[in-house]
């Protein structure tokens, strides 16, 4: 879909949002196994445009970018080059998160996807936040470059923060935008990717995660939530109050969507990716 169409629906994006009860998780328990199975199904769904080979709930709900669209409609029907992707399995709320990257693509994307799944393994919600040329900061070659190096891999169980302190660290570095006097638990080092900007190339091994002073406070509304315990992983999807400006105030906000790599309960890695409703927000 379009920019242009995107902005051209924000009543209608506006209404649905307001009527979706977007669940800050599911609520029931799944098999690590299971979820890891429908990641892997969502990528090779991606891989080969065929939507197909997800199993959808009855009345689920597709969106990207905060818009409803028909699965059969959206970029899953476009065949991707998988550059690299990386997933978490929330066991407990029954949710996973995917990034994927594909830069060599002729029109490059970098998407960020979330799914609430029931116990039968059928997806009820299923959230893009789909990034390309015309959105925030966006650089897929170099958000390839650093994602595919870093480590995010599963720390051992003895190791692992609980579900509430890895939430806590996550929602620090957010709840920060709007009171830049909240301390924020970032470790040293700790570095974010934000579209084509890595903040860890000035500083490889020191603390380049905290955020400058904004223009005006960011509130973010509608939060949306995969955790991991094994991966020490956070995935925040919500929506910015002011990049797009001049949407009008029943707009929702712009899509975006954060992830976290916690260790001992301090921030290592920060993802972000942020879909301009208006082309080149904010630039």
């Amino acid at each position: 879909m379009s920019k242009a169409k995107l902005a051209g629906t924000t009543a209608k994006c506006a209404l649905v949002l307001a009527g979706l009860a977007f669940s800050t998780s599911a609520r029931a328990e799944c098999d690590r196994a299971m979820l890891q199975q429908l990641t892997d199904t969502y990528v090779e769904a991606q891989a080969t445009g065929n939507p197909g080979l997800l199993q959808f709930a009855t009345d689920a709900y597709y969106g990207e970018n905060d818009l409803p669209v028909a699965s059969a409609g959206g970029i899953l029907t476009q065949a991707l080059p998988i550059d690299f992707t990386r997933s978490f399995h929330d066991t407990a709320h029954c949710a996973t998160f995917t990034e994927i990257t594909a830069a060599t693509h002729p029109h490059p994307y970098v998407i960020h996807t979330r799914m609430e799944v029931t116990e039968a393994g059928e997806v009820s919600v299923m959230e893009s936040v789909v990034t390309d040329a015309d959105d925030w900061v966006f650089g897929a070659d170099v958000h390839l470059a650093q994602t595919r190096i870093e480590n995010w891999g599963e720390i051992p169980a003895d190791q692992r923060d609980r579900r509430g302190v890895l939430q806590a660290a996550a929602e620090a570095y957010i709840n920060n935008w709007g009171n830049p006097d909240l301390p924020v638990p970032h470790g040293t080092p700790c570095s974010r990717l934000e579209g084509r900007i890595f903040t860890g190339a000035r500083d490889p091994e020191g603390q380049t995660c905290t955020m400058g002073a904004f223009p005006q406070p960011i509130q973010t509304g509608s939060r949306r939530y995969v955790i991991d315990e094994a991966l020490g992983a956070v995935s925040i999807f919500h929506n910015f109050s002011w990049i797009d400006a001049g949407l009008g105030p029943y707009h929702p906000g712009t899509p975006a969507s954060q992830t976290f790599r916690i260790e001992n309960g301090m921030n290592r890695y920060i993802h972000e990716v942020t879909a301009c409703i208006t082309p080149n927000c904010g630039r």
